[in-house]
């Protein structure tokens, strides 16, 4: 490239097929961790990735060539805030249903 080219803005064919197929590929790990009969360590770690592989699998659609790597990141980012907020909504309302059954007895 010389010095007067600019480089191309966005992630090239080649990056984009590979955030795809690293996508893709950590879902098959998880479910391989999940179904090997072996070890129950495994089997945990095999199931956190099957919950960041089901994240992760929102960003498919945005592996596309001339996307900037940065608005991937952006929304990976928005949905594990949303997964956040979601996993403490439902944490806070278990805990406080387990407050009002010990109030009843």
């Amino acid at each position: 490239m010389t010095p007067g080219e600019q480089r191309p803005a966005g992630m090239s064919a080649v990056g984009a097929r590979r955030l795809e197929y690293s996508i893709i590929g950590l879902g098959l790990v998880a479910l391989a961790l999940i179904f090997q009969p072996f070890s129950l360590a495994l089997f945990g770690v095999g199931c956190g990735l099957v919950v960041l592989a089901g994240l992760a699998n929102n960003l498919l659609p945005l592996c596309e060539v001339g996307r900037p790597f940065g608005s991937v990141v952006r929304v990976a980012l928005i949905v594990l805030a949303i997964f956040v907020v979601v996993a403490l909504l439902a944490i806070g309302s278990a805990w406080l249903y387990g407050l009002y059954l010990a109030a009843n007895r």
